[in-house]
């Protein structure tokens, strides 16, 4: 009845596996009991897990996101530590578990953490850019949450039944088929990804069709803010490239399940089909992932260097080839598989062109804080250390694609650090400098500086000493995914990298109580105007945090950095009298519905308990069905409360209050000497 499902499935078999389990279970007992404790379950439920607004749902991903990384750096830090100690010894984890680790590890970091925070940060963020009140189907953003955190709750739940994958984050055949990993961990691995990967397409169709078809009044294509941009070609990245990710993972599951030989060489299949098609999502991937932080740095670069774009035309072309490219080098990823010269040749050829595009960007953001006023806030810092960090990782990218290089240095640690020395600057740092500089329009208040200044410092220090070391170590013959090695010459450079883990975990204790500070002085850190920055975007043209219609009236679009327009010719925060009432999207319990299901669905197939899983099938094609014939609800906001929001707001705004130390001669200062408009 509960198929592989026994007593031999709790985490016995280590004192660590113990801990982790203990830790999981504690921690969400922990949040369940505040949340009770609080009384704050129903307003929990109604305002936010069952919300619609798109700015709420972009939080939760956030939310999602931080709990992933702390989870996935918990994996990280237990390898740089064992890898430290593990000269001529075992270390302190068995061999089985390492392999554990590094494959949760890079499947959280990528498919759990980055993914969610640059969805949260475009759910947030682009509707507002661009003029709209919401995304064009707001009720099928919570479902690809729900189905996301479903997909996240498979990861977490192995830790406490079961075991996870030992065949790393790629899961590459034979290692992955059932003759070699009978157990759960690969079956766990593939149904996270699938119930996840739905989730992702469907956002991804979410974000093309607002774009396109939610712009505000007068928004062409070449006025569309430079993040707007790249979450567009990140979202018809996710489009095309996730369903090759769905169908690797379905395949391997039919192999390992239903006795298929998709991927099995003595059967009649091939192995490297997986590597073919997993690759044709995992190299666009990379770019899904490093678009949008580049959208964040370009708003953030013209925002705190006062200045326009440095040739904005050239940021959007850049942005669109890169994303052409993107599926033109999947092959690099396996040059050593025999393809021939001649196929390794061309696929080196677009691996080294596509760097062109990107050097465009940033002699463009360069040149943007050229001769600019440029403030140096963490927002800023953020983008400076991705600016330099970035083209180390570039020019290392460069040489690996070259054929005969990445041959001999392909299974070493230099490519493991080449792949973190793009990923991490390139992605994270950018999500983390969207999530300081956005954090005042979602909640009103700023984050302390201070603190994040220390949580940067450390940051960055620790990325360097983590992994600078390993691009020697990989020139020196170290391969990759050791659990134990026996040569002296290498361990200096290991425990230096554990040093570095050290100073990104204080970095991530900093970022911790950073946020616990500037809750606690929010009086202080407030933002009654909206726009905290002096920034040039629609998203700053509300109040902080917006409301759920986002505006009273759509904006009617003249031009880039329409709000700067704006504020330029002072019709800003000038009075609209002519305010009427607002239709919204109700609020959903679908989004619950489907993730529930979605979760059980796939812990059934794990397990093989398939009468369970049948069930969550049926039920989920019968919420379909019904669904589909019941007509949508909407909340009316009335005229006057819309515009009694816009009264306040806006006086608040022309009041001209800001946060200290600001350089610029603020165009508020002239407002609060005329009447209010």
């Amino acid at each position: 009845m509960f198929g592989r499902l026994t007593e031999d499935a709790l985490p016995l078999y280590s004192e660590i596996a113990m801990a982790g389990a203990a830790v999981t279970v504690g921690g969400g007992l922990f949040v369940l009991a505040v949340v009770l404790w609080t009384r704050s379950l129903l307003y929990l439920w109604r305002n936010w897990l069952t919300s619609v607004d798109h700015k709420r749902i972009g939080i939760m991903y956030v939310v999602v996101a931080l709990v992933m990384l702390l989870r996935g750096f918990v994996d990280a830090l237990m390898m740089r530590a064992q890898q430290a100690m593990a000269m001529n010894s075992g270390g302190y984890l068995p061999p089985e578990h390492f392999d554990q680790i590094f494959s949760s590890h890079g499947t959280i970091m990528i498919l759990f953490m980055a993914m969610p925070f640059l969805t949260g940060l475009i759910n947030f963020v682009m509707p507002l850019q661009i003029g709209a009140r919401d995304v064009a189907f707001p009720r099928l953003n919570l479902i690809s949450l729900y189905l996301t955190a479903a997909g996240a709750g498979l990861v977490l739940i192995s830790l406490v039944i079961g075991k996870f994958s030992t065949a790393g984050w790629t899961g590459y055949p034979p290692f992955s088929e059932t003759e070699f990993s009978p157990g759960v961990g690969v079956d766990y691995w593939i149904w996270a990804l699938i119930v996840s990967g739905v989730g992702t397409t469907l956002t991804g169709i979410n974000f093309i069709t607002t774009i396109v078809k939610r712009r505000a009044p007068g928004m062409t294509w070449m006025r569309l803010p430079l993040f707007a941009w790249t979450a567009l070609c990140a979202s018809i990245l996710i489009v095309f490239a996730f369903p090759a990710l769905t169908v690797a993972g379905a395949m391997l599951a039919l192999d390992r399940s239903a006795g298929f030989h998709f991927f099995t060489n003595d059967g009649g299949g091939n192995a490297m089909h997986f590597a073919n098609i997993l690759w044709m999502w995992g190299h666009p991937e990379v770019y899904i992932l490093i678009l949008p932080a580049f959208g964040v740095f370009s708003e953030i670069v013209a925002t705190f260097s006062s200045k326009r774009l440095f040739a904005y035309n050239s940021l959007v072309f850049a942005t669109v080839v890169i994303a052409l490219l993107a599926f033109t080098t999947w092959l690099h990823h396996f040059f050593t598989m025999g393809a021939g010269a001649s196929v390794n040749t061309a696929f080196g050829i677009t691996t080294m062109i596509i760097a062109v595009p990107t050097g465009v960007k940033v002699f463009d953001w360069l040149m943007t804080m050229y001769r600019g006023r440029i403030r140096y806030q963490t927002p800023m810092l953020w983008t400076v250390a991705f600016l330099v960090t970035f083209t180390i990782g570039g020019m290392s990218g460069v040489l690996l694609a070259v054929p005969a290089v990445d041959y001999t240095l392909h299974n070493t640690t230099f490519l493991v650090a080449h792949f973190h020395n793009m990923v991490i600057p390139g992605a994270l740092f950018g999500f983390f400098a969207g999530y300081v500089y956005w954090f005042p329009k979602a909640f009103g208040f700023r984050l302390d500086e201070r603190w994040g200044k220390r949580a940067f410092w450390f940051w960055v220090t620790g990325f360097y000493l983590a992994f600078m070391p390993l691009y020697a170590l990989g020139l020196m013959g170290m391969v990759r995914r050791l659990q134990h090695y026996d040569n002296p010459d290498w361990q200096p450079y290991l425990i230096v990298a554990a040093i570095g883990a050290a100073s990104v975990l204080c970095g991530i204790i900093c970022m911790a109580i950073q946020l616990w500070v500037s809750i606690r002085d929010r009086e202080r850190l407030a933002d009654t105007t909206g726009d905290p920055w002096n920034a040039r975007t629609l998203e700053w043209y509300s109040s902080s945090p917006p409301p759920a219609w986002n505006f009273a009236r759509l904006p009617q679009i003249k031009g880039t950095d329409a709000f700067w327009r704006l504020k330029e010719r002072g019709e800003a925060y000038r009075e609209d009298e002519n305010v009427g009432a607002i239709s919204l999207p109700a609020h959903s319990n679908d989004g619950i519905v489907y993730g529930a299901l979605a979760f059980v669905f796939g812990f059934s197939m794990v397990w093989h308990i398939y009468w369970l899983a049948l069930l969550c099938f049926g039920a989920i094609a019968a919420h379909l069905i019904v669904s589909s014939f019941r007509h949508p609800t909407e909340d009316v906001i009335p005229a006057d409360e819309v515009a009694r929001h816009e009264h306040d707001w806006k006086t608040a705004a022309r009041a001209g209050s800001r946060y200290d130390g600001d350089p610029l001669c603020d165009y508020r200062t002239a407002l609060r000497k005329v009447p209010a408009q």
